[in-house]
């Protein structure tokens, strides 16, 4: 009996050291990254290309996440977190080294697709993290990742900048880019995954998460194949034990099921977000992000031509934006506590706060107004994007957690398409035109929510009552 009551308390406790193991591969994953993403531009330019072709070769990146996003992410859901995210470091690892080989404008593409197909690896460690955590836990650990993978974005540009100072700088940041991705993948084959199975199952059997009929119909067709081998299973696949043996198989892996099998499932899930109910917060998160988006469009141009403020003054501000931003993600936890997790209302008003900011943004008449509303803009962005992506798993079962937020990177990407044709065409009328349309999207979200949050708030005691 006493090993029963200390099998269920350890069974309950959150794994913490995996957890802060992935604190770090974001923050190292987002360090890499923005040590090139500064110096693409520039090295596309050096390899000869016209502004029109680097127009269309920066856009490569945003359409092949457009529609990688939702793929990856499901196909996490299917063969375990472990395995695909261990393949999207190690192949984003390789897209990176063959940019720093990248001489002509050719290779420079070629480079791209592999990272424009597999950098997926912070979705998938969201996704990680919330099979790790309970509903009520997640908005703090979410905010967490946030703030450290926005520390690394932050120092990367001044490491990268650094080692451009030097001859052959861009091919020697890609490489120690690529490095930087192999010592991630190599944390996540160390982490100690041994952590994650009693507690998902544990979170399982008391989240009981709704979910489609196709989708119970595959869960227990894969869960009786297990049974039938004598192993358990849980929401990571890659995490299988042995009931005889209590250990860890890496060839037990659902990787080693037929390719068409793995296809199948992503497909299902696919459909299944697709025909659910969940148009009202997909669109709320792509209106959101074009405001943002608009926000930050133009920033550097509107404040030298409305303030005649220096590039350098500006790269200021942009970072003092982004540090804040950064710390906001702490705050994430206490703002969910005091609105007793009621994320939808906290979505409503972020959001409300967010299009007031933007709203102050172009109607600024000196730059401490600037800095003013860029201090609370950095806040309430942070908040809002921690609210949408825990409503999306609210609102589509945590079973499918990496279908549901790579189908929001896919609407985020949808919007990184679209912002820099709404903002040219906006600059047209004047500096303010891009935040001047942010704001008009971002009323149109407010008005989104206001007639769609009751129905979530019936949901929500609907499922309780069930639960």
């Amino acid at each position: 009996m006493n090993n029963s009551k200390c099998a269920i308390t350890h069974r309950r406790r959150r794994p913490t050291r995996i957890i802060r193991c992935i604190y770090v591969v974001g923050f190292m994953d987002l360090f890499g990254v923005s040590m090139i993403i500064p110096l693409l531009s520039h090295h596309v330019k050096y390899l000869g290309a016209s502004p029109t072709v680097a127009g269309i070769v920066g856009s490569t990146y945003g359409v092949l996440q457009l529609f990688s996003s939702t793929l990856v992410g499901s196909w996490s859901d299917v063969v375990g977190r472990r395995y695909s995210l261990l393949t999207c470091l190690l192949l984003s690892a390789f897209g990176y080294g063959l940019l720093g080989l990248s001489t002509s404008i050719a290779l420079f593409v070629l480079a791209r697709i592999p990272v424009g197909l597999f950098k997926h690896s912070l979705s998938i460690c969201r996704a990680l993290l919330s099979d790790l955590v309970t509903e009520k836990e997640r908005p703090l650990v979410m905010g967490h990742f946030n703030a450290a993978s926005s520390v690394g974005f932050i120092l990367g540009p001044v490491v990268g900048g650094s080692l451009t100072e030097h001859e052959g700088g861009f091919y020697l940041s890609s490489f120690v880019c690529a490095a930087i991705f192999l010592l991630n993948a190599g944390l996540v084959w160390i982490l100690p995954w041994s952590e994650t199975l009693n507690h998902c199952i544990d979170a399982n059997a008391n989240g009981k998460p709704k979910t489609s009929k196709a989708y119970d119909s595959l869960n227990n067709s894969v869960q009786r194949n297990c049974s039938e081998k004598n192993h358990l299973r849980h929401p990571d696949a890659s995490a299988v034990g042995s009931r005889e043996h209590g250990g860890w198989s890496w060839t037990n892996m659902s990787i080693v099921q037929p390719a068409w099998r793995q296809l199948t499932s992503v497909w299902i899930r696919i459909q299944m977000v697709a025909s659910s109910d969940m148009w009202d917060v997909f669109l709320v998160r792509l209106l959101m992000a074009l405001a943002i988006m608009l926000y930050y469009s133009n920033f550097s141009l509107a404040m030298e031509e409305r303030f005649q403020l220096k590039p350098k003054i500006t790269g200021y501000l942009i970072s003092y934006s982004s540090m804040l931003g950064a710390l906001a993600g702490f705050l994430v936890g206490p703002v969910t506590n005091l609105y007793g997790s009621n994320m939808s209302a906290l979505l409503l008003h972020s959001t409300v706060l967010t299009c007031t900011l933007i709203f102050l943004y172009a109607a600024a008449p000196n730059v401490w107004q600037v800095v003013l509303t860029s201090t609370f803009f950095a806040i309430s962005t942070t908040i809002g994007r921690t609210c949408i992506t825990d409503l999306e798993l609210q609102r589509g079962g945590s079973q499918a957690s990496g279908t549901l937020i790579g189908a929001g990177q896919s609407v985020t990407a949808v919007g990184r398409v679209l912002a820099p044709l709404l903002s040219g065409l906006a600059q047209e009328f004047s500096p303010c035109g891009p935040p001047s349309l942010g704001v008009i999207l971002a009323l149109l979200a407010v008005g989104l929510l206001l007639m769609r949050t009751p129905k979530w708030h019936s949901k929500t005691k609907v499922k309780d009552k069930s639960a």
